[in-house]
């Protein structure tokens, strides 16, 4: 039987979520937080050390400046709200991706949160914000100079410290990885689901992992 020590999510749908309900994109987004509360949940109840979302891409800037801003905002009021509840339930936040372009008020307050549970250690949330895997592995190579071998090279990626995901769930019918961990993702399990994000629930991933459970995985051998 397999370990299970990361699970990533690529969340699609969110946006067309809103629009199928006759509201707006916006309104997906606030329901698709929900979703990943209740995953992270989930994953606290049966053990999951690790989950990784893919928040904002690199090329989402490409999308109307007034629900990016609504992004931003959202995860900002989340976490100013919610720090108590994340705390008491042990969730160690982590974030990576390219800082620079990310509102300061959003930045300083997902930096404050992962400074006040960096000592937790019932889960590690990863959020990829502002994050591109083509350009994570571009800067990797300027970085280093000279390049010894693979393991002095992965770590120099944002997920030096931890194992590569074991599962990748994308939602939202598309079966791509969108720039996302490209590097990571090489001999991850992936799971394309129709539902979108907001649709998702804990039986939905509970399934996944038992047919996980049940995949030989070879890396290579026989």
């Amino acid at each position: 039987m397999n370990n299970l020590n990361h699970v990533a999510f690529i969340m699609d749908g969110n946006g067309r979520w809103g629009i199928k309900k006759k509201r707006d994109r916006n309104y997906g987004h606030i329901k698709g937080v929900d979703t990943v509360k209740r995953v992270v949940k989930f994953s606290i109840k049966f053990k999951i050390p690790i989950v990784t979302f893919y928040v904002f891409s690199s090329e989402n800037w490409k999308r109307p400046k007034k629900e990016i801003n609504f992004l931003f905002k959202l995860i900002k009021l989340y976490f100013v709200r919610e720090i108590e509840n994340i705390k008491k339930q042990g969730i160690k936040l982590n974030i990576f991706g390219e800082m620079n372009k990310i509102p300061k008020d959003t930045l300083n307050v997902l930096k404050k949160t992962c400074w006040l549970t960096k000592k937790n250690k019932k889960i590690i949330v990863n959020l990829a914000i502002n994050y591109g895997a083509r350009k994570e592995i571009f800067n990797v190579t300027k970085k280093i100079k000279k390049i010894k071998n693979i393991k002095s090279f992965e770590k120099n990626l944002y997920t030096k410290n931890m194992p590569f995901p074991d599962i990748l769930v994308r939602t939202g019918g598309h079966q791509r990885l969108s720039n996302f961990m490209l590097w990571q993702l090489a001999y991850t399990e992936i799971f394309f689901l129709k539902k979108l994000w907001p649709e998702f629930i804990g039986s939905d991933l509970l399934k996944i992992i038992k047919k996980y459970k049940k995949i030989k995985r070879n890396f290579g051998a026989v």
